[in-house]
């Protein structure tokens, strides 16, 4: 029922996210160039790794040493409002169609953070990962990340197709008032470092 739900609501949905996708692709080469998309492998269903993709909203800007500049001295103000609107998130649309993703369910982290994880951490991929979910709805990078977890793990444990459409409508009102953008004194998320539960 999941997959059937994701792919209706996709496919009924294409004569709107498609000439928006088009757009905003036009409005990412014109204002950083190409490249236009952001792929990074993502853990996804029972860890299995996927390539996620984005719109690309920060400048390839590198030290004397070839490392990235931090996150805030290369988001953009034009990437700020691609996230502040979550526009950059659109591509994963496509991760939906393909079946490496649904529309509900827990964000799919770095791939780098699943030997941080604790058992009960690691039950977020009890099920696939999601456009939004339940954090999402709940805070989005304003909560910490034990919270975060929190509400993963919520929504693993009580998943429904009425429970989906309910985040879905929340989804709504949360992007439509650009609730929860940004996490405290941080340009992004902090990286998890493996705040262990006790």
């Amino acid at each position: 029922m999941k997959r059937i739900l994701d792919l209706t609501i996709v496919f009924c949905l294409a004569p709107l996210w498609l000439p928006l996708m088009a757009f905003v692709s036009l409005m990412v080469w014109y204002r950083l160039g190409a490249p236009i998309f952001f792929k990074q492998e993502r853990p996804g269903h029972k860890g299995k790794p996927f390539k996620l993709i984005k719109y690309r909203t920060m400048l390839s800007l590198h030290d004397d040493y070839g490392n990235f500049l931090p996150d805030q001295d290369r988001l953009t103000s034009f990437g700020r409002w691609l996230r502040s609107t979550s526009l950059d998130e659109l591509p994963e649309l496509w991760n939906v169609i393909w079946g490496d993703m649904s529309l509900v369910g827990p964000r799919p982290l770095l791939t780098e953070y699943l030997p941080l994880y604790d058992a009960f951490q690691a039950r977020r991929h009890e099920v696939p990962p999601g456009l939004t979910g339940w954090a999402q709805v709940n805070g989005r990078n304003a909560l910490t990340w034990t919270e975060k977890f929190e509400h993963d793990i919520y929504y693993v444990d009580n998943c429904s197709t009425w429970f989906d459409l309910k985040i879905l409508w929340s989804t709504f009102w949360t992007v439509l008032f650009r609730r929860g953008i940004q996490a405290p004194d941080h340009a992004t998320m902090p990286p998890f470092q493996g705040n262990l539960r006790d």
